[in-house]
């Protein structure tokens, strides 16, 4: 049992403002690969709720009819900057691609800055409730500095700077803009077919059941589903929570798991070029390629 812990008794001698990007790396990549990548899943997943953002992924098509790529491009480009860094040449590539991709559509810096803080808040409150461990008070101040950080790099404005702060800019976003939007049902949709395309076809049904039952309240409404009964929800959490047990006793992993190596990344078996993902503008298209409706920052009707 020592020595399970003996990663975070490194990362407390670390500091979290100078040495945000290393404690990062070794929390998602050493103690919580397999839980940061569904938290990170999550957090995405949460944004389709706000009308406008949903609205756009819907227009784009991307997450409708390119499922996989866009869930792998997200993937690679976001764990590029974590496995090299943001000075590398190879981090610096991812974000300028990220970068490229939201510049070509008209996005509020409201919901860019809410989507940055789904990526501090989500991992936190899925490891606190799922994790083999919660997060240390270290690794949380160091989420917040590695993702103020990226937000610079995306030239968004006003990003929180606490944890804390982080956590009330999401929470008061999503009580002001959570809503009703079919785009963002169609992409919601589309997400949850993806999850169960992973697993053997039989077990599709028990998958999305599942992944409902991790939904709050306040994802159901704005999406619309039928609430989950208690039974799922006490099963699909109890086993999550029974998996934590499982692995609070194994031996510390000896050696980093990025993103690259999960088995659902699926479009690049003969690997990538991080220059090379993503979405790029259609020749001749200048400016946002999808009409404008209400504003993407607007209060939308439950």
């Amino acid at each position: 049992m020592v020595k399970r812990f003996e990663r975070l008794k490194e990362i407390q001698r670390l500091d979290p403002k100078r040495d945000f990007l290393e404690i990062y790396r070794f929390t998602v990549s050493y103690e919580f690969p397999w839980d940061i990548t569904r938290a990170l899943e999550f957090a995405l997943y949460r944004t389709y709720a706000v009308p406008g953002i949903g609205r756009l992924l819907a227009e784009t098509a991307e997450l409708t009819d390119r499922s996989q790529k866009r869930y792998d491009d997200t993937a690679l480009l976001l764990d590029s900057v974590v496995e090299h860094g943001f000075d590398s040449e190879t981090g610096r590539t991812a974000v300028r691609r990220i970068n490229r991709m939201h510049r070509s559509y008209d996005i509020s810096n409201d919901d860019m800055r809410y989507v940055l803080c789904t990526f501090v808040v989500t991992p936190k409150r899925w490891l606190d409730t799922y994790g083999w461990r919660g997060l240390s008070g270290h690794e949380t101040r160091a989420f917040a500095a590695y993702y103020r950080a990226l937000g610079a790099r995306m030239g968004i404005q006003d990003v929180p700077q606490t944890y804390e702060d982080f956590e009330r800019v999401l929470d008061t976003y999503e009580h002001e803009h959570f809503g009703w939007d079919e785009g963002g049902r169609a992409v919601s949709d589309a997400t949850l077919d993806l999850m169960c395309s992973w697993y053997p076809r039989p077990l599709a049904p028990v998958v999305r059941k599942a992944a409902l039952a991790l939904l709050d309240d306040s994802l159901l409404r704005a999406f619309r589903y039928e609430r989950p009964g208690p039974v799922a929800r006490t099963l699909t959490r109890g086993a999550l929570r029974l998996r934590a047990r499982a692995v609070r006793l194994l031996p510390p992993r000896s050696a980093p798991h990025y993103a690259r190596q999960n088995p659902e990344i699926k479009s690049y078996p003969d690997g990538y070029d991080v220059a090379r993902l993503g979405t790029f503008p259609k020749p001749g298209v200048r400016g946002c390629p999808v009409p404008h409706g209400r504003p993407s920052d607007a209060p939308a009707a439950g």
